[in-house]
């Protein structure tokens, strides 16, 4: 019987193979390349991707997918599917214990439909293992995307903004409309590319301060960075990093916001 998608699981199945063809291109997988695509679905990107890679490793939440991909695709070596959670998995063991281990040096390449409810929290998971790929080309909610890539000063930047593009290099590649989608998402989406920076932008002294930092930052958005550092921040503090604390976080670019991070690293707690 066909599928039906859960809610729970945010399922909204690409079939629109005008779009599919995009991605691929968008893509362009390499036949020595080892692609990890989160949430398969019913297959709309494993399928143009197998002949194209030399292996691939699909992540899916939903057994019953796994079920039906498992015997789609049963005379597919190339393919290696696993039932898990991709916000909890650990991608680095993944690779060790993939039939590719062997050429676990190498860096994979990931992919996906991301599920809109966890989003945000799988990048932030992803940004932990940065260092595992060579790039990641996910379809958001186009709404998340415009805040990946949001310069200071526009509405949409935020601390989304400034953790990915610490990480990464943030490209938005094309819109995509609900009718691609099966059932039609209530919001439009959009592609992204990301590519993982082989050195942070910025030097930060403790990451630890710096993520704390813009949690803080943003969690107060509307409020002055007088008000939000006060107790922490002197006006002698800024006048050493030639920020205005009359600003809001939204109007500090990375180099600021690591700035204050790296002098706030100089005191016992922030």
């Amino acid at each position: 019987m066909p599928h039906r998608a859960r809610k729970r699981f945010g399922q909204n199945f690409l079939h629109d193979r005008n779009v599919i063809d995009r991605i691929i291109a968008a893509i362009q997988p390499a036949d020595h390349e080892h692609l990890i695509e989160i949430g398969p679905g019913l297959g709309a990107l494993t399928t143009p991707l197998l002949p194209r890679c030399a292996s691939l490793t699909a992540v899916e939440i939903d057994r019953d997918i796994v079920s039906q991909l498992t015997r789609r695709f049963a005379d597919q070596p190339k393919l290696s599917l696993i039932q898990a959670d991709a916000l909890h998995l650990d991608f680095q063991a993944l690779i060790n214990d993939s039939p590719q281990a062997a050429d676990r040096a190498a860096r994979r390449r990931i992919v996906g439909n991301l599920p809109y409810n966890i989003a945000t929290p799988l990048l932030f998971h992803l940004f932990k293992v940065q260092h595992l790929f060579a790039d990641m080309h996910f379809m958001l909610q186009r709404e998340v995307v415009a805040r990946m890539s949001a310069q200071p000063g526009a509405k949409s930047y935020g601390r989304l903004s400034v953790m990915t593009q610490y990480h990464c290099a943030a490209t938005p590649l094309f819109t995509v409309g609900p009718t691609a989608f099966r059932p039609a998402p209530a919001v439009e989406s959009a592609m992204i590319r990301l590519i993982p920076h082989a050195a942070p932008p910025v030097e930060v002294a403790v990451w630890e301060h710096f993520a704390t930092l813009i949690a803080l930052a943003f969690g107060q958005r509307r409020k002055t960075l007088r008000r939000i550092f006060k107790g922490r921040l002197a006006a002698s503090d800024y006048a050493a990093l030639a920020i205005d604390p009359q600003r809001r976080p939204e109007q500090l670019d990375l180099a600021a916001f690591a700035a204050i991070s790296n002098r706030l690293s100089q005191r016992p707690a922030i």
